[in-house]
């Protein structure tokens, strides 16, 4: 798990003060029948569950981010597979994956290649009461990806997403995380807005600040669209950049998220 996409609060607070909001927020579009919405794209997670025996896949075409850890600066692509399984009542279950290429820079010489660490989840999240809604994720991430990228240590992941419908078009919300990994705790707090653009059309902005053990703190912003090209198909595209401190240079992504469910 690259843990650098997470983590002053202060200026993180100041900066989403004019655009709060959580991508799981995003006001209703064209979805089939009890299709909860999708966990794509942006940090945090939709704050709803699947129904029982309905089933989401959600894949990165892929994700990129470029870096730099110990004074070498790095470009690694990134395609995680989120395969999500309604339990019935409050609960969803998660399985994931990925398969990474890592380039050194400036040159993409000596490139590695292999499969990520994998991880189950459980996310817990009660129908909305009225225009608020919040959701809980507890998830392990196992040590058995390819050795240029599995964790040293196993990751035990709790998050948190808050969200607020504003009116049908806006969204407010927030997401709080923390990873404990070796004894030792990595956190995040993400603040997010979403607008309707068209019926089928959303965007969204978002700032976080991370706190990440192994390179210190920093803080991101980006943005992002999601498509909902049928009722069962949403296609999306983001982009974050480094405000300050220890944080990917840029990361970007383009996903597809398609649900199976009635």
């Amino acid at each position: 798990m690259d843990f650098s996409r997470y983590g002053g609060l202060r200026r993180c607070a100041l900066l989403a003060a004019l655009a709060l909001g959580a991508i799981a927020g995003l006001p209703a579009l064209a979805h089939a029948d009890d299709n909860p919405g999708y966990d794509r794209p942006g940090l945090g997670f939709t704050p709803a569950v699947l129904g029982a025996g309905d089933v989401t896949l959600e894949q990165g075409l892929p994700d990129w981010s470029r870096g730099q850890g110990g004074g070498i600066g790095s470009s690694q692509y990134t395609a995680d597979t989120l395969l999500r399984v309604g339990l019935g009542g409050p609960l969803e279950l998660q399985l994931g994956s990925s398969y990474n290429r890592l380039y050194p820079l400036p040159t993409h010489s000596g490139a590695r290649y292999g499969r990520g660490d994998s991880s189950v989840a459980m996310k817990f999240a009660l129908p909305a009461s009225g225009a608020f809604s919040w959701g809980l994720l507890g998830s392990v991430e196992f040590t058995d990806g390819a050795r240029d990228f599995r964790n040293d240590h196993r990751q035990y992941l709790l998050g948190a997403d808050f969200n607020w419908q504003l009116d049908p078009r806006n969204a407010l919300g927030m997401y709080l995380q923390n990873v404990r990994a070796g004894g030792r705790d990595s956190t995040l707090l993400a603040l997010n807005a979403s607008r309707a653009l068209t019926s089928t059309l959303n965007g969204y902005v978002e700032v976080a600040q991370q706190h990440d053990v192994n390179t210190g703190t920093g803080s991101m912003a980006g943005a992002g669209l999601a498509w909902q090209v049928t009722p069962r198909v949403q296609l999306d595209g983001s982009v974050r950049h480094r405000l300050a401190g220890h944080a990917d240079t840029w990361e970007a992504g383009i996903g597809v998220s398609v649900y199976f469910g009635r």
